[in-house]
């Protein structure tokens, strides 16, 4: 396969990643916004800004943190590169330059998703409903996924489209859960810590798998172990790493020497990884550790695999 071909595949999955993991991230500071407690909500509202490292870019354009500005800015602006609009803009160049590799079914939910999302942003956000524009982002995104699982024959490019997934999702999960840690840190408040970390689960997808492993409370320490070592968990690191092991190896070729080795590596830190030794070194430190090492991944992936000449 074309490195070309191959890198628009890996970013056509790894944008349509994004928009989905923006749409749930921007669900919870919406909810989040609308329940009124004792404490200044300010954090809450600019944790998608320390999530994705947009803030000096959002400062420069719009100055206050609102959370409509904050909406508008992930959700609609045109103009921010951190927008669902902007992700979904560019999964569909990638998805029109390698047309002839995706399915019929695959095209379609892209080309129908840019199109509907056009006709959203004409029509306004608040006039569209926010909660209601976060489903359909999300429902957009299993439909392409769905469309890729079940039409899509097990070739290079079905892995190379994985590849994308589980990268952006690896590191989305480590980003989030460090924010929202770092936020219980510097404001105690229960109520607030409650509702704060079952919002996270929700957003993530995993509240039920939390009720199922756990008959504790909600806490920090719990949702850490499931988001980090847990394997039944979709969007754990571990389940992340586990898929990634799991493709590397079988892409076709005798390239990608260097990320299979530190994929494996990774992989091994996280099976064989308990919480006692993350609370002994930090979360912090131990996710600042795991965003550097898959960024790493990612670049090597990106040199190994899809910038040959």
């Amino acid at each position: 396969m074309l490195s070309r071909t191959a890198s628009d595949l890996y970013w056509l999955s790894r944008y349509f990643e994004r928009a989905e993991n923006t749409a749930r991230m921007l669900d919870v500071v919406w909810n989040l916004s609308l329940i009124r407690f004792a404490v200044d909500t300010q954090a809450e509202i600019a944790a998608p800004l320390a999530i994705t490292g947009t803030g000096d870019h959002y400062g420069s354009r719009y100055g206050k943190v609102t959370i409509q500005n904050v909406l508008f800015f992930f959700t609609l602006d045109a103009d921010s590169p951190a927008s669902i609009y902007s992700c979904l803009r560019q999964a569909r160049a990638s998805a029109h330059a390698v047309r002839g590799k995706i399915t019929a079914e695959m095209w379609e939910s892209v080309n129908s998703t840019w199109l509907e999302l056009k006709d959203i942003r004409q029509m306004g956000l608040q006039a569209y409903g926010e909660t209601a524009f976060f489903e359909w982002v999300k429902n957009r995104s299993h439909l392409f996924r769905g469309a890729t699982y079940g039409t899509l024959m097990r070739s290079d490019t079905f892995r190379f489209l994985r590849l994308g997934t589980f990268i952006e999702r690896a590191d989305n999960t480590a980003r989030i859960l460090d924010v929202k840690h770092r936020e219980g840190q510097q404001e105690s408040n229960t109520t607030l810590d409650y509702y704060r970390w079952h919002a996270l689960l929700r957003s993530v997808g995993a509240y039920e798998a939390f009720r199922e492993m756990f008959s504790e409370t909600i806490n920090a320490e719990r949702v850490a172990e499931l988001l980090i070592l847990r394997p039944e968990v979709p969007r754990s690191l571990l389940s992340c790493l586990q898929m990634l092991c799991e493709l590397l190896p079988s892409i076709e070729g005798n390239a990608g020497l260097e990320s299979k080795r530190l994929a494996a590596v990774q992989l091994a830190r996280l099976q064989y990884g308990d919480m006692n030794h993350i609370v002994d070194i930090g979360l912090h430190d131990y996710l600042t550790d795991f965003l550097r090492r898959v960024n790493e991944l990612a670049d090597t992936i990106q040199s190994e695999y899809l910038e040959l000449v």
